[in-house]
Formats: C-alpha cells, structure tokens, sequence
C-alpha cells in the first residue's frame, strides 16, 4: 500500500514578515506600532533631515481662480485667500529656515504636512518652488485621502495609526504653524499644545493664522477665565494674519535651526 506524503500548510511555512494574515492578527499590534515608527523614522534619518516646521490646515481649501465658481462663494475665496498664503508661508520657511542650506548634508526647519490636499496641498507647494524638500505624513481613511503632488518623492508617507503620525509630527518639529482648519486640525493644534503646556517640549512657537478664523472658533481667553487654563497658558502660542507675520513671530519665538530629537 502506497502512503501519500501529507499535504503541506504553505502558511505555516513562510516566514513571520512574509506571512501578512499573521502580522495581522490582533495580537500583533504592539508588533505593527513598531514597524509603522520605524519605517518613517529611518527613511528620515538616512535623508538626513533633523528637524521640521510642521503645518496644518483644511483640506477643502482651493488655489484662487479669478472669477471662478470657488472665487464667487465667499467660503471658497476665503479659503481660496489662505492657500495663497500657506503656499506663500511654505516658501519663506524653506528658503530663511535652513532647509536649502543643509549642513554636512543634515537639514533643518523642513516643511512637514499632513500630506494631503488643500492648506497641506499649499505648503508643500510652497517649499517645492523655493527649491526645498518637504514632507507629507498621510493617513490611511475610508474615504481615501491622496498624497499631493507637491511632497518630495521619498518624503511621503503614510501611517494606519493616528498615534504614530501625531508622534512623527511631534519629535522633529522646530516649531508649528496652523492655518484654518475643521476636526483634523484642532486636533493637532491640541495635542501639540498640551505638550507644551506639560512641558514634554520646549519652545516649539507655535502660530494660528487668520485672527477673524481663530477668534471666532476658540474663544482662548474664555478658558482662562473660567479657570480651565492658567492665564499664561495664553502665552504659548501667537495669532497672525500673515504669512511675513508668522515667520517673523516664530524668529522672536527663538525659532533654531538645530534642535536635538525630542522624546514624546
């Protein structure tokens, strides 16, 4: 009587980072954290880049197209008035921040967005026409948001976890800049601020663009008032209207162009 060789389990015979079923399964979580950090971070270190000025703002902002559908509504053009000066902002950091002067190959006050379209869109657009590498930290959502087209090949990335992009965002950063923004951009601007307000960062200036925007949507002063926040607290960030008001904010701040990785 013949005996017929077992049928082999092709899965259990590949090894762990080849076997995808495996890497996702619940338990292994706490394995893809590590790997979603550490595949930005060494990509990051091998380019060289030290230290970034992050930039935050609404994804349904639009570049200003004369007397277009966009420029008629006035939501679309003032929105439309803030791409202008986000991709305006982007290049004065990338050509007064150190990004174009790398020293001993090691680059500093690099663009950094969320890497999408809109205000993030601007930015990196900003610092592709000073000439300047920029970052896009993207994220994977059910209603897919695409890298733009501006974030310099290399530089784009895209995370899962919400936890590890905001840590990204967090452990390079010279100094933060948020335009008008909805849900997504409060949230960065909060956590980054109670970071500073724990006092887990130092410096990092951080400015609101648009006071009408601003004093509108979060009422600062009330939160001292009521006693959630101490006065000072007020202190830990700057409303601008402008891009030249911004950069020139952050220059009184202390803004460096060398800054040691932080742990957050």
């Amino acid at each position: 009587m013949t005996t017929k060789p077992a049928k082999r389990d092709r899965d259990t015979e590949l090894l762990a980072f080849e076997d995808f079923d495996f890497l996702m399964r619940d338990e292994m979580r706490s394995s893809r954290l590590a790997l979603e950090f550490e595949k930005a971070e060494l990509s990051l270190r091998e380019q060289k880049i030290k230290s970034t000025i992050v930039i935050f703002g609404s994804s349904r902002a639009r570049p200003r197209r004369g007397a277009g559908k966009a420029a008629k509504n006035a939501k679309g053009a003032q929105l439309g008035l803030w791409y202008e000066e986000a991709r305006k902002f982007g290049r004065i950091v990338s050509e007064r921040g150190g990004a174009l002067a790398p020293i001993d190959g090691v680059r500093e006050n690099v663009v950094t967005t969320g890497g999408g379209p809109g205000l993030m869109e601007a930015a990196n657009r900003g610092a592709i026409e000073a000439g300047a590498p920029s970052i896009g930290f993207n994220i994977r959502l059910p209603a897919e948001q695409h890298p733009n087209a501006f974030i310099t090949p290399g530089l784009s990335f895209y995370f899962h976890y919400f936890a590890i992009r905001k840590m990204h965002f967090a452990m390079r950063a010279n100094a933060l800049a948020v335009f008008p923004g909805g849900f997504g951009t409060l949230d960065e601007l909060f956590e980054i601020l109670t970071l500073k307000q724990t006092r887990k960062v130092g410096g990092m200036p951080v400015v609101l663009f648009c006071k009408d925007y601003w004093e509108r949507i979060v009422d600062f002063s009330a939160l001292a008032e009521f006693g959630t926040i101490d006065p000072q607290d007020l202190r830990l960030l700057d409303i601008v209207d402008s891009a030249e008001e911004g950069w020139q904010c952050m220059a009184d701040r202390g803004l460096t162009l060398s800054t040691p990785l932080r742990e957050v």
